[in-house]
This record gives C-alpha cells, structure tokens and sequence, in this order.
C-alpha cells in the first residue's frame, strides 16, 4: 500500500497567529522522515494535520494518491504515538495491543495471532499477559509501537516517543525503532528536538523554525552544507562569526572579520554572496587544531575559559583574545595528546582551520540557537515566505 504523504500548500492559523506558512512536502512511502526543530516551531502541528486531529486553514493532505479533507481521524490510515504513550495501565500487554482491532470487529483468534506476531517483532514474547504496569520504561514503548502496527496503517506518526526515557535508554530505542520500521516497511514520520535522534534514524530530516521550513535533506547533507544560518546554528555545534564578503569566486570566499581579520571559507551550496555582503561564517569545533602563531591559512588567537574532558576528545570553552567572541573547540584524543600540558585556564593558543571545512552563508537574520538548550535565543527574524520542498 501507498504510504506516501503529500502536503498541497498546506497553512495552519489560530486566530491572527499563523503557526504553519504555506507548506508544501512530499515524503515517500517507507521513508523514515523527522521533523526537527525547537518547541513552538510548529512540528507537532504538522503532525496533527497529517493525523486528522487538526484541519488545516488552506491547502490539503494526501495520503498515497487521496485526498484526506473531510476524512476523520479513524478512517485514515495512520497510527500515532503520543509522547505519554497512552496506554491502558489497567490492560494486559495484550489487551493493549488488540484494543484497536477489537473496536473494528476482528475475531479474538485473529487478534491473538497479531499480537504474537508484532510482540516478537518488538522483542517482548511471553510479555503478553503481563499488565502494563509491570513493564519498564522501553518496554512500555515497545508495546505502544506494537499497537499503533496492529491496525495496519501506512503511515506511523510518532510525537517525541521516547523524550521521557533516560539517556541510554533513548539511544537504545532508536536502534530498535530504526529496525522496526526497516522490517515493516512502514513510512515514519517522527517528531523531536533533540538531534541527535534526527540524524541517527532518518532517511530526511526538515528542520523548522518559527512555522517554516528551513531545509529538507538527508542527515549528512544537513549538518555538512546547511542551507540558512538557523540550520548551520541547530544541527550540531557550530561557531558563529560575523564579516563581511571582500571576495567570492565559485566555492571560495575571502571575508573581513573586523578585529579577527582576513578569514577564509566555502560558500554554502547553492548561495551566492557579492563582494561587500554581510555573512556569517560557521566553523564546527571539531575542524579546529592548535597551531603555531605564524602557521599558514586562517588562524584564531584564544584564551581558554574551561576544559572538558570527555574521553575520546576533549572540548574547550575559549574566547577570542581580538573580538571577545566566545569560541569553541573539539579536540581529538590523538591531537590533545599531542599538546598535552597546554590547555590551562587562561592560557592563550592559536586555532587554525581548513577554509573547505567553513561554510559561508548570507547574514539573513536567522536566529542564534543557545548552545545549551538548542532554543532560540533571540526571536526568529528569518524571512517570510512559503516553503516548497
């Protein structure tokens, strides 16, 4: 069956506020796709639209080649889990999973094959009987998953699943919910803000922001060539600084960074940048190394603020000795070994970095992300306009 989705031009207002600009996506049937993006950006709106559970202010959703205006949330063919998980703590693992079938009408034989079947598919045979109140906190994820897969749907919709489970607990269940959806064959549409699940389990990734869509693309072509500054600033970790364009030819551009100096990058796919243009060049932490002060290329003076040792590299919290810019730095086991003794409080080193691992990309406005929490810290002054992906 068809598990593609397609939304037409889709817009979402609540009253004066518009949560959803004019949205067009197609994702394709067996995909893994995942919004991402900060609370408040409009992912879960989208997911709602999708489900039925909202109606959207213009446009329309397909699913497969139909048109799901009018079709109510139990006539779609969609599943969803919710972030509470919704189960019925009073119900066995069974009953749990053959709710949704029991309300269609299917026989108590058939119900009980299923719900074997997608037990062992979720690794909890023999669980059946137990209630849920007896279950872990994976577990209890297994079986809401186990349950949205009873009723067949082409399209499983999952709201921050797994927000609530600890850390090693989440990074198991990607793994399984990854399997999961290689063995069914199902299209996922999985909503989070925590990247790292993004970029884990997708197929494609749509970052948003502020009821738009910032750019559409698989993981590695997300974090590698960002299409807008709130992209390059929410997936992963990346240095921020301000200049201006004194030369751009193809990839390569030159750039006045003020107190910083002549700095050297790559522009970003598809951007073009004229000679006087503000931009903003991204430089992620692990594409810096010390080096000597007279070395070659592009190099940043520092001062070290903190050191944080984290096994296999160790990160520097440092600020730039000529701007006051705060800069950060991943080193690798092999490169601070190699300058051991040198990374002190207060102690000053120069960091260079290949200008082929620095994207280049206009100063449109696009917010700061706090490094921390991954939330916007200073409004969302992206430009309007619909997003067509």
């Amino acid at each position: 069956m068809d598990g593609s989705v397609r939304l037409d031009e889709v817009v979402m207002r609540f009253g004066d506020f518009t949560a959803i600009e004019k949205t067009s996506l197609a994702i394709g049937s067996g995909e893994f796709f995942s919004f991402l993006g900060p609370s408040g950006c409009g992912k879960t709106t989208l997911l709602n639209i999708v489900s039925g559970f909202l109606t959207p202010s213009e446009g329309q959703v397909f699913i497969g080649d139909e048109p799901m205006a009018g079709v109510p949330v139990n006539r779609r063919p969609t599943a969803m889990i919710f972030q509470n998980l919704a189960l019925f703590p009073l119900m066995t693992v069974y009953e749990n999973i053959e709710f949704g079938l029991e309300v269609r009408g299917v026989d108590k034989r058939k119900r009980r094959e299923v719900s074997e079947r997608l037990l062992a598919l979720v690794a909890l045979e023999g669980s059946g009987p137990k209630r849920v109140t007896e279950l872990s906190g994976g577990q209890k994820q297994r079986v809401a998953i186990a349950r949205a897969l009873a009723v067949e749907p082409r399209v499983l919709l999952l709201d921050e699943p797994l927000s609530a489970l600890d850390l090693k607990l989440r990074q198991h269940m990607r793994t399984e919910l990854k399997a999961i959806q290689r063995k069914t064959g199902i299209t996922f549409i999985y909503i989070t803000h925590d990247q790292g699940e993004a970029l884990n389990m997708s197929d494609r990734v749509a970052v948003m922001s502020a009821g738009r869509i910032q750019q559409v693309a698989d993981p590695m072509t997300l974090y590698r060539e960002p299409a807008t500054g709130f992209v390059a600033s929410f997936v992963g970790e990346n240095n921020r600084l301000q200049a201006r364009v004194t030369d751009s030819e193809g990839e390569r551009v030159r750039l006045d960074a003020g107190a910083l100096g002549e700095l050297a990058g790559r522009a970003g796919r598809e951007t073009r940048l004229t000679n006087g243009q503000a931009a903003a060049l991204f430089l992620r932490p692990e594409h810096l190394r010390p080096v000597a002060a007279d070395a070659a290329g592009p190099r940043l003076e520092a001062e070290i603020e903190a050191v944080h040792f984290e096994g296999a590299w160790m990160m520097l919290e440092t600020r730039l000795v000529a701007s006051g810019e705060k800069l950060r730095v991943q080193l690798g086991h092999e490169v601070s070994r190699g300058h051991a003794g040198a990374f002190a409080i207060g102690q000053r080193m120069t960091f260079g970095f290949d200008p082929a691992d620095a994207v280049v990309l206009p100063d449109d406005g696009s917010p700061m992300v706090d490094e921390e929490t991954g939330e916007v810290v200073d409004g969302d002054r992206t430009k309007a306009g619909g997003t067509h992906v």
